[in-house]
């Protein structure tokens, strides 16, 4: 029997399996996908053993049927993914995520290509980095189709990395190699078409993490930030999910870092490394709701379009990753997370 295994086989995210209409369903507040989610798959799954992931050759269970970011990722043909998202106007981008593989990078390209020859979606690719050895790499990506992409660093600091990813549990990922690999990306891409992903609560200090946030875009790439959640039969399966104020700190940092209205150098923290001033005043930026929704490329409308629809929490909340501009009564449930008025009572002493 034939095996199920890209390029001719995707996994879809949940979201994007109810978007393509595979499965029924509905979304909490009818929120709409935008960004179509595909992940690459293989028999022998992913080589990395990163202890948060659900794709690690570290996790507890059988991997078969096993989640990634909180939900399924199912399998289907790719001719007919892309048959269906052809049909789907809300879609505005799609993902390609490479996993470590020895084929991986071969049938990026190609599933690259298909979409380029039969969509007008703009494509974004989640590359894995101990893959990419040299600028050609990125440069054949380009050339195929891609003009985004993602880096996935996750640990903030060089010590998580490596005792999350890296030799701490005899994974094959390398902190300065990774970032070697943003520095060749953003010399291959348009500036800040390329993104990198930092998961909040991994045991980092919010100093460190928007030291992180500001060392990508000092490098000219943009920060898509998530909020860690456990996944079942992970190593780190019994680790909670980080406090909500120190995620919403977190966003509006990112906020101010991305949008070019301050820096982390301007920011003040505590000798816990909490951040107690932004350097600005922070009011305006809660009241528009935009710095509390998923961050990640943009669609057509320049408006972000990996928006992801709860992928870092359940639908009956707390939302942590708007996938919609927050409401009145959002702003002020963030606005009591984010513990403000301590904050700018503390800033101000």
């Amino acid at each position: 029997m034939k095996q199920k295994v890209s390029p001719q086989y995707i996994q879809t995210s949940l979201a994007a399996s109810l978007t393509l209409d595979f499965q029924q369903g509905s979304f909490h507040r009818n929120a709409k996908l935008k960004g179509l989610n595909l992940l690459l798959h293989y028999e022998e799954g992913c080589l990395g053993k990163c202890h948060f992931c659900g794709l690690s050759k570290s996790r507890k269970e059988d991997r078969k049927g096993k989640t990634f970011i909180r939900v399924n990722w199912p399998l289907y043909p790719l001719e007919e993914i892309i048959e269906r998202a052809r049909l789907k106007d809300q879609l505005h981008r799609v993902c390609i995520s490479m996993v470590t593989h020895p084929k991986a990078f071969e049938d990026t390209l190609y599933v690259i290509q298909r979409l380029k020859e039969k969509t007008d979606l703009y494509i974004s690719v989640l590359i894995s980095p101990t893959l990419i050895h040299h600028k050609d790499s990125l440069m054949a990506m380009k050339k195929t189709g891609a003009g985004w992409v993602g880096i996935a660093i996750d640990a903030a600091t060089p010590e998580l990395f490596d005792q999350l990813r890296g030799s701490g549990v005899g994974g094959p990922h390398r902190w300065d190699h990774y970032w070697k690999v943003v520095e060749m990306a953003t010399s291959v891409f348009e500036k800040f078409h390329v993104g990198i992903h930092l998961i909040v609560g991994l045991g980092e200090t919010e100093k460190e993490m928007a030291e992180a946030i500001q060392k990508g875009q000092d490098m000219e790439a943009h920060t898509h930030l998530f909020s860690f959640f456990p996944e079942k039969g992970s190593p780190m399966e019994e680790y909670p999910p980080p406090p909500l104020g120190q995620y919403r700190r977190i966003q509006l940092a990112r906020w101010i870092i991305n949008e070019g209205l301050g820096s982390a150098r301007q920011m003040k923290f505590d000798e816990n490394g909490r951040l107690i001033d932004f350097g600005m005043d922070i009011e305006p930026l809660i009241q528009m709701g935009e710095p509390f929704m998923t961050s990640g490329c943009p669609g057509r409308d320049g408006k972000v379009a990996c928006n992801r629809p709860y992928g870092n929490e359940r639908p009956s909340g707390p939302i942590r990753n708007f996938p919609f501009i927050p409401e009145k009564e959002d702003i002020e449930e963030i606005k009591n997370q984010l513990e403000y008025w301590d904050i700018k009572n503390r800033g101000s002493e």
